[in-house]
């Protein structure tokens, strides 16, 4: 479905991203690990045309979307539950949700009524405005906006920063959902012990380079990959 390879990119001068390579299967929950500062969210930026690329190829359901601007990426199926939220703090939960609604390829799978299902809280918080959410609340309003997209491919960056320990629970159980539905997620999030049980494959970036990748199992075995590139 994506296959990253080779891919750079920079701020201005300053490159930071030197060799990133990158697949996600349809269905397939992979993860982009590595510590703050090692190119996780921008790598995820250069995906979804928020940054254009120094070199390298971008390729999802074999086209190649390297240098397309980030609506033209969505439009390709690419659904950003991005960093810090950024949910629409003036609009109501119900107006952040119908802002994104697309079908796309065909009768969509998400509705006002699938997201509410998944969230009830939403549905109780329907006409509250974003302003007026907690941070748990808010992140699922940033999920469910993107899934009104009905995308082919969901990625979350930094999926529960910042959350409680019941929210995050909540996040993980709605993940965890989504992946029994086949739907093919990207996750950024620094809670490896909750992801090993929900992802298919991990990718460890270190210093703008991809320094290790391998199965949930191979993670789960090998503790020296935390104490090398995970752990501050």
């Amino acid at each position: 479905m994506l296959e990253v390879t080779r891919l750079e990119s920079a701020y201005g001068p300053a490159q930071v991203l030197f060799d990133i390579h990158l697949a996600i299967r349809a269905g397939e929950v992979v993860t982009l690990l590595g510590r703050n500062g090692m190119g996780k969210t921008t790598t995820v930026n250069t995906v979804l045309g928020l940054m254009r690329p120094k070199g390298g190829s971008i390729r999802f359901e074999g086209r190649e979307i390297a240098g397309l601007p980030s609506y033209k990426v969505a439009q390709c199926g690419i659904g950003l539950v991005p960093e810090g939220r950024q949910i629409f703090p003036t609009l109501t939960v119900e107006e952040n949700l119908i802002a994104t609604a697309a079908a796309r390829f065909g009768t969509p799978r998400w509705t006002l009524e699938s997201v509410y299902a998944l969230f009830p809280r939403l549905n109780e918080r329907r006409r509250n405005l974003g302003s007026q959410l907690s941070g748990g609340e808010q992140q699922m309003l940033a999920i469910g906006r993107a899934l009104m997209t009905n995308p082919k491919l969901l990625v979350l960056d930094e999926a529960t920063e910042g959350l409680a320990p019941l929210i995050r629970a909540e996040i993980w159980q709605c993940l965890a959902t989504l992946k029994s539905e086949r739907q093919a997620i990207l996750v950024i999030d620094k809670n490896v012990d909750a992801l090993i049980p929900l992802a298919d494959r991990h990718v460890v970036v270190e210093k703008g380079r991809v320094a290790w990748t391998g199965t949930s199992a191979e993670l789960a075995a090998d503790a020296t990959i935390k104490d090398r590139f995970l752990h501050v």
